[in-house]
Order: structure tokens, then sequence, then C-alpha cells
């Protein structure tokens, strides 16, 4: 089973319209998608995993296997209640905290810092793509989020170490993710991340070659767009081979951001029957659309 994979060299040319239907598609049947052809800078990429590895190396592996859940795997078996993972995170907006963050270098929180900020206008234009698809102003999705200083964002720095047991444990548990909008930068060369699909089955997201992006909906898109886009069941098996690298960046709205369905995408409610048997009558041979928009209308006391 393929994974939809956005080009978005082709936004700008021909093909805008079937990559924007593409894009639809992903959104509303899978849940999750990659992204090519971006615009990141490859070299900001390729150095931030490499300074996050050896973060990781220098600083966490360690207290990792020291800690009490190698220990618990190897007394208890089975682990149902933790992660094998070994993480940190980090605010970028409204505010940012890296600098707060004791044992990060220097080096390590400049290439997150110009990371992010190339990140963050791809996370901007995703939503408009989106809310383009939708039907709805291009800057719907970002004003939802936004509280008075804006949208949230953040990103969860996490390795998925070696794990001699990876039967009795995940890397991650099963669960959707609350926020918005997640933009995944991830290893190329472990696997482990599942996405469920279509509630049949598991699918494997291969790593990411080339530096092309993941990105999955979170459940904010999903109250949102009324359904329409999903947020999607996953999670990180542990591996027995290797680290697993993951930067996930999540577009988020601000806490006091209030997040409902777009009421242009929601059916007309507390309506008369007779009142749309009298619409129908005068649009019966018309499209089905604008009859419910003009019912909404109705329905609204007008």
């Amino acid at each position: 089973m393929e994974i939809p994979a956005i080009d978005f060299s082709k936004l700008e040319g021909e093909e805008r319209s079937a990559t924007m239907s593409l894009l639809h598609q992903a959104c509303e049947k899978w849940g999750f998608f990659l992204i090519e052809n971006h615009g990141i800078d490859t070299y900001l990429m390729d150095n931030l995993k490499q300074l996050v590895n050896q973060h990781y190396e220098v600083n966490m592996k360690k207290r990792f296997y020291e800690s009490e859940l190698p220990m618990s795997l190897e007394k208890k078996g089975n682990i149902s209640n933790a992660d094998w993972e070994s993480t940190f995170f980090v605010w970028h907006r409204p505010s940012s905290n890296i600098y707060d963050i004791q044992g990060l270098s220097k080096e390590l929180c400049k290439a997150v810092d110009d990371y992010i900020d190339q990140l963050i206008k791809l996370a901007e234009n995703l939503s408009e793509l989106m809310c383009e698809n939708l039907g709805l102003e291009k800057s719907y999705i970002k004003e939802a989020f936004s509280g008075s200083k804006g949208p949230s964002v953040g990103t969860k720095l996490a390795i998925y170490p070696q794990c001699p047991r990876p039967d009795l444990v995940r890397g991650l548990r099963e669960h959707t993710d609350a926020g918005g909008i997640i933009l995944l930068l991830q290893d190329e060369k472990v696997p482990g991340l599942e996405f469920f699909k279509d509630g049949g089955h598991w699918v494997n997201i291969p790593p990411s070659k080339n530096n092309r992006l993941f990105v999955n909906i979170g459940d904010q898109i999903e109250i949102l767009s009324n359904g329409m886009y999903k947020s999607i069941q996953h999670r990180v098996m542990a591996e027995k081979d290797g680290n697993r690298l993951s930067i996930a960046t999540f577009y988020n709205p601000a806490g006091e951001a209030i997040i409902s369905p777009a009421p242009k995408l929601l059916y007309p409610c507390h309506l008369r029957f007779q009142d749309y048997l009298n619409l129908y009558s005068k649009t019966k041979f018309s499209e089905k659309g604008p009859r419910f928009e003009s019912a909404k209308t109705l329905a609204n006391g007008h």
C-alpha cells in the first residue's frame, strides 16, 4: 500500500489541480501523507538530525538504559503502561524555551531554531492549502488556532533506543495526536512508525528518504473540518536493530483558542421540515450544496 506523497513543486504549474486533489484525498481518506520538494534547506535537516543523535549519545543514552524501564523489562516481562523512548520537548511559539533546557549545546539550539523558522512557514502554507480544499478562507485554520499571540508550536525530539525485547514493549503506545498539524522529520534507516488504516490493519511507515517530511492530522483539524479530515491512531514499535530518530513538530491551537467545526462545513440543523420542503420545491433540479446553504440561512431565522 503506497502512502500518498504530495510534491509541493507541482503546486505552481499545470499539475496544481491534481496535486490539490491528491492532498484533499490524503487528508480525507488517510489522515497522513508525505511531502517532498517542500523547500526546507536539506543541510539544516541533515545537520539537525546529526546533532540530535549526538546529543542522545552523550547526554541521554546512559541515563535511559540505567532508568527503571529497561530494568522492569528484564524483571517483569510485558510492559503496557510505559513507552520505550528517550525524549525532550521544546516550545517555539508563542515563546521559546530552548535556551532554558539544560545540556543542549548552542549549536543544537541554533539548528533547531533555524529549522523551525522554515518549518512554521511550511505548516502555515499547508494549513492554507487545506483551507482551500475545504472551501474556507485561506487563513481560517491559522486564525482559529491563534490566541492573543498566534498558534502554539512545539517539537518533541525523540530517540527510540535499540530494544532487546521489542515483543514486550511499545516504542510509543497507540494514540491520536491532540493538536493540529504534525510535521515529522524521521530516521532514514530505522523503521517503527505505524498508522491504523480504515479500521482494519496497521500500515508500516517506512524511513524517510531524501528528507521527505511525514505529516499527520491531529484531533483539532478533525473537529474544525467537521470530520472531513481524519485524525488517525498510530504507534511506534520498539526495534531490536538500531535507534530510531523522530523530530515531530506540532502546529497547534493556542491554549486559549476555542475550536469548533467551521460553520460553513456544518449541515443545516434545527430546520422545520416544511420549510425545507418549500425550499426543495423551488430547487429540486438544482445542485444540493447551494440548497443546504440556503437551508442554513432559514434555520438561523432569516
